[in-house]
């Protein structure tokens, strides 16, 4: 873009007055001179002079003239006062290099206009530098473009095409979530549980063991698990038959095998609940509304968060000192693996809190998943596949379930009529009775019966555990060993 004219909008160029028909030259020729030297040239004409196109005048008047030395000064032509431009001086003020050493003189006036031709603002010189520096420009990239097509012409076999890697060439890190999951989800199973009335729902599980057994929720497999039909279908498409090993309904917790399992199977590793903190990355794979082989991503939001949670179905509730997690888990998540970000299990994906749901819609996640630890699945999962029943520890005294009480208040009557605290047992040696308020348990505080059957079974029977607990407003401790219930009846 030019800039000639900035400046000058709505005035009109004045008449330049003629001008000498040689350009002025230096007072004393240096030595060594050529004999014939050329006119000395505008950065425009010294820049053609380097490429090659230096052009001459058209018309022989317009020629310089040449002498073998050079002329002395002329003085310059008179001029009217006032005129413009003034006349040039017989040396440039940038006729010498920065260093005063008399070397090349830039920028030196060339050959000037014919006389009458509108002379060029100041300005223009700088534009007309630009200008003539990209047409340099220009020429290199042209050469070296007419070199490189030149050179491809002559070879068609090459390419300068980069082509990237195709997607199954791609590896991701074993430490990220894309490579956690494709490591997992082969040990992965979305569970269909149909009942003898055809009724039934959709839930997850993920391999235990070698032998076929899969773990998964209690309320996943109850519909079908006295008449029914389950299968489990893996990530690749292949369905198996399945049966029910053991399940706990307390516990949440449920064991099935596959039937004519396949060979090869891998079952995922199993990690330490007890070490996990909050924080930590989780990563939960599930089915989702019937949507198999979803993985979601979140944290440990929370550890041992008393759940009391129920299918729905009216029987009794499970419950759990569960690890809350943000990740996101709706219905058909239940049974799946809540993996740390090495991808070892840390849980049982179980419940999930919600603002509410009605008969025709099932809740969604709200960031609010909880998870069976599975320290404590695993002990579950051994003894059902041991025995076929769940073993639960138990302190030998009914508690009420009443969640504003400030702790776990052992009740005054027991089930059927029966004694609060059970004659010879564990609470009974320890000295409770009923009316006694457990306030802690191990050190963690107890705010309701929930609570404490949650932090109770988060042990083994034979264990032994420290209760808090206040009578008649006076704070006291006993010691106690756990003692066992067996079946869930």
């Amino acid at each position: 873009m030019s800039t000639e004219n900035e400046g000058n909008e709505g005035t009109t160029a004045q008449a330049v007055p003629s001008v000498p028909s040689a350009p002025p030259v230096p007072a004393a020729a240096p030595e060594g001179a050529p004999a014939s030297p050329l006119v000395p040239a505008s950065p425009e004409s010294s820049e053609a002079t380097a490429t090659e196109k230096f052009q001459q005048p058209e018309h022989p008047s317009q020629q310089p003239e040449r002498s073998n030395d050079w002329p002395p000064p002329q003085p310059p032509q008179s001029q009217p006062a006032g005129s413009w431009p003034p006349p040039p001086a017989a040396v440039p003020a940038y006729a010498h290099s920065a260093g005063g050493d008399g070397g090349p003189v830039w920028g030196a006036p060339g050959q000037l206009p014919t006389p009458g031709a509108p002379r060029k603002r100041r300005g223009g010189g700088l534009v007309a530098a630009v200008a003539v520096a990209a047409l340099v420009a220009g020429s290199i990239g042209g050469a070296l473009g007419y070199w490189a097509a030149d050179r491809n012409d002559s070879n068609s076999s090459d390419s300068t095409t980069v082509t990237a890697s195709s997607p199954q060439d791609l590896k991701r890190d074993p430490g990220t979530v894309a490579g956690v999951a494709a490591r997992a989800l082969p040990s992965v199973v979305t569970i269909n549980a149909q009942s003898g009335d055809g009724e039934g729902g959709t839930g997850t599980g993920f391999v235990y063991d070698k032998q076929g057994h899969i773990l998964t929720n209690n309320h996943v497999v109850a519909s079908a698990a006295s008449s029914g039909l389950l299968t489990a279908t893996f990530s690749n498409g292949k369905k198996y038959d399945a049966e029910v090993v053991g399940r706990a309904q307390g516990y949440d917790v449920a064991v099935l095998k596959l039937k004519n399992a396949p060979s090869g199977l891998t079952p995922l590793a199993l990690g330490n609940s007890d070490q996990v903190a909050v924080g930590d990355s989780t990563i939960a794979i599930g089915a989702p509304f019937g949507l198999s082989n979803t993985v979601t991503t979140g944290i440990i939001s929370a550890k041992n968060r008393p759940v009391a949670s129920g299918d729905g179905s009216g029987g009794s509730n499970s419950y759990m000192s569960a690890l809350q997690t943000d990740a996101s888990i709706n219905p058909g998540n239940s049974g799946g693996p809540l993996l740390d970000a090495r991808g070892a299990v840390i849980g049982i994906n179980s419940a999930i809190q919600s603002t509410g749901s009605s008969a025709q819609s099932q809740a969604g996640s709200i960031g609010l998943g909880f998870a069976i630890p599975i320290n404590q699945a695993t002990n579950v999962a051994q003894q059902l596949i041991k025995t076929g029943q769940p073993v639960y520890p138990v302190i030998g005294a009914t508690v009420t379930m009443d969640e504003q009480t400030g702790g776990a208040v052992i009740s005054d009557q027991g089930s059927g009529g029966t004694p609060a605290v059970s004659p010879n047992g564990p609470a009974a040696k320890a000295g409770l009775k009923a009316g006694d308020v457990i306030t802690k348990f191990n050190g963690s505080a107890i705010d309701s019966g929930p609570t404490l059957i949650g932090e109770i079974w988060t042990h083994k029977p034979g264990d032994k555990v420290t209760l808090t607990y206040k009578r008649d407003g006076k704070v006291s401790t006993a010691e106690v060993t756990l003692g066992q219930r067996k079946g869930d009846n």
